[in-house]
């Protein structure tokens, strides 16, 4: 009677440490995305204040050239 316990048990400490390396693994993968979504964030975030600053040279020369 002991053995069938044993076999269930083992098979459920099994499962659970399939469930555990499973959810680590989903979490890490959220973590890299997130670090991922960061940089492009930041990236944007660059080529959006370069864009900025290219408009605003132009904006002043213009306003230059028209005094």
């Amino acid at each position: 009677m002991r053995l069938p316990h044993l076999c269930t048990l083992a098979l459920l400490l099994n499962l659970g440490a399939c469930g555990a390396g499973e959810t680590a693994a989903t979490a890490s993968l959220q973590a890299k995305q997130a670090q991922q979504a960061q940089q492009q964030m930041q990236q944007l975030k660059q080529q959006i204040d370069q864009a900025n600053a290219a408009n605003n040279q132009r904006l002043q020369e213009a306003l230059k050239q028209t005094q």
